[in-house]
């Protein structure tokens, strides 16, 4: 049996889609305690009987939410993956920040559930999460910083982290900076993409030509001791 979220997802125009799609707008720019089921009802234009018929309560809706935004940002990221693999690490952070940007900005929602989730002070009862662990792990694993996804190191962690939560604040807070920038939104975006590659593109690709260069200098001095002890093999 389909689960309410799977028939909200598999006919866009229903009103359970309706409802859902309102429900991830208002929860993302109100929270979850901030967040009323009539503000939902009143959004789509329907009676709260309705919308409780169809999610049920607002924990039951908000679940909803939180999981319908985990299959998305999960689906996006593998597409970003799937996109970026083989190229040398610089393409990938670019154009990792370029799609994740446009998608981002194009759901702004998502950025702030994540970061009304698990920075406000209160949170609801809902039994699932937004799955920020997993999701670091594959970016991690994306950017060639780990090979395991499941088990990166806490720097590899922490270093995704600062990567997603600059992400996440220049979306979420656009209203906020936008005006202070005095930018109109197309050129906040191309802003905030040049800004983070200004930031983050040399400093990981500094490294990883620093660990190449100590690599082949390991191996060239592993290579001249063996031709040493060939030397002294041959003069014996």
């Amino acid at each position: 049996m389909k689960s309410p979220l799977e028939k909200a997802r598999k006919n866009p125009e229903s009103m359970k889609a309706k409802i859902l799609d309102a429900a991830r707008r208002i929860f993302g720019e109100y929270g979850f305690h901030g967040t009323t089921t009539r503000m939902i009802a009143r959004e789509v234009g329907i009676d709260i009987s309705t919308l409780h018929y169809h999610w049920g309560d607002k924990n039951d809706l908000y679940e909803a939410v939180v999981m319908d935004v985990n299959n998305d940002l999960g689906r996006e990221l593998r597409k970003v993956e799937n996109i970026v693999h083989g190229s040398s690490l610089e393409e990938r952070l670019s154009v990792s920040i370029d799609h994740m940007m446009d998608y981002l900005f194009d759901h702004p929602e998502i950025s702030n559930l994540i970061l009304l989730r698990y920075f406000s002070k209160t949170r609801n009862e809902a039994d699932v999460d937004l799955k920020v662990p997993e999701f670091s792990g594959d970016i991690a694993r994306a950017m060639d910083l780990t090979k395991d996804a499941k088990n990166p190191s806490p720097r590899a962690m922490m270093e995704v982290l600062g990567i997603m939560n600059g992400i996440h604040s220049f979306v979420s807070g656009e209203n906020f900076f936008r005006p202070m920038l005095n930018l109109n939104r197309e050129n906040y975006i191309r802003a905030v993409k040049e800004t983070l590659k200004f930031l983050l593109v040399p400093a990981f690709v500094l490294r990883e030509k620093q660990t190449k260069k100590a690599k082949n200098g390991s191996l060239s001095k592993k290579t001249e001791a063996k031709k040493k002890n060939q030397i002294k093999k041959s003069k014996k």
